[in-house]
């Protein structure tokens, strides 16, 4: 079968969630069965760009008023070539919480997406905030939910401490809530129970002082391999501010641990495979939410609503339903046929 050849962007090679989701399209058997990808880094602070050659390319770049003049010149030099933006920052919690101009803002993101063929959100509630918003036109917009390689996470033993242990696992930034998390934790009374923070960042400093030296909430810095921190956890928190989706739920979820997410964006796509809602998201909600998990003693008890695979099925089928309608070709034939 002839392959379409598609060309991502990226401005920041930082390892995160990003990086990670670009890994899986380099390296997923699945998504080179219909597509010849590659990676390009560009300068997020140049104002031209290089020509690609190209049949489809998708941008993974942040948008902002400096990036606008690049984005131009991408639609520019490439007429005849598809453009894809996959939007993995902006949210309705992102801008209620960030953005002080907000008619600025949408004024941005209008512009910017009037340069592309196709926007993809990377969740539903994402995807229904660009809608009402109107920064993104109905039939421009497709959702394609965020995926990596989580056969890892799928094989991992449910835990054997005798110890309930919360976990939260991210970048120790503002962003995921983990403040609010440290304040709720240290009020509960539930016994036998810890909280294990892996991750680094600018908070770091500042939720240490939180903790202020409780012996059941521990520290663990940066962690290579997620699986590693998954492993020894009961239960993983996500109280964040704002997530376009959030990679560490569904990781979450295929190891057969129990998810607790706050009422915000894309981590109430995560209700519908087996999420537990933490309603208000406030210290005291999350609380109680860890008091009556911990004393409830789920572990293990709530039947898995995810399949074998569903994630990264659903992840590769989107790009593949996505790339033929942009290529205007039918990649479905080949499995029909046989």
């Amino acid at each position: 079968m002839n392959r379409p050849t598609v060309v991502h962007l990226i401005d920041d090679t930082t390892a995160g969630g990003v990086m990670r989701v670009i890994d899986h399209i380099m390296t997923a058997p699945t998504m080179s069965d219909f597509a010849r990808h590659s990676v390009q880094q560009v300068d997020r602070n140049r104002y031209a760009i290089g020509s690609f050659d190209a049949d489809i390319i998708v941008s993974h770049l942040a948008i902002s008023w400096r990036a606008l003049p690049m984005l131009m010149a991408l639609r520019l030099r490439h007429p005849r070539a598809a453009l894809v933006h996959v939007e993995h920052s902006y949210t309705k919690g992102f801008v209620d919480e960030n953005v002080a101009h907000k008619r600025r803002f949408s004024t941005l993101l209008r512009l910017a997406y009037r340069l592309f063929d196709r926007i993809v959100a990377v969740s539903d509630a994402q995807a229904q905030w660009l809608r009402e918003s109107g920064v993104v036109r109905k039939k421009c917009l497709s959702v394609i939910k965020s995926c990596v390689d989580l056969s890892a996470f799928r094989a991992l033993a449910p835990t054997d401490s005798s110890t309930t242990v919360f976990g939260a696992i991210g970048r120790l930034d503002r962003q995921k809530g983990f403040d609010v998390l440290i304040q709720a934790f240290r009020k509960a009374e539930a016994p036998d129970i810890a909280l294990h923070i892996y991750g680094e960042g600018d908070e770091e400093s500042h939720l240490r002082d939180l903790a202020a030296g409780d012996p059941r909430i521990h520290f663990y810095g940066f962690v290579e391999n997620p699986v590693n921190a998954m492993r020894a956890v009961d239960v993983v928190a996500m109280p964040s501010r704002w997530e376009a989706y959030g990679l560490v739920a569904i990781e979450t979820l295929s190891a057969g641990r129990d998810l607790l997410v706050c009422d915000i964006d894309g981590l109430r796509d995560h209700l519908f495979h087996g999420a537990t809602l933490v309603a208000e998201g406030q210290v005291r909600d999350w609380t109680a939410a860890i008091n009556e998990w911990a004393v409830n003693d789920a572990r293990g008890q709530r039947e898995s609503q995810v399949s074998d695979g569903q994630f990264e099925r659903c992840f590769s089928d989107s790009w593949r339903d996505l790339v033929a309608t942009l290529w205007a070709i039918d990649l479905h034939a080949d499995e029909r046929a046989a």
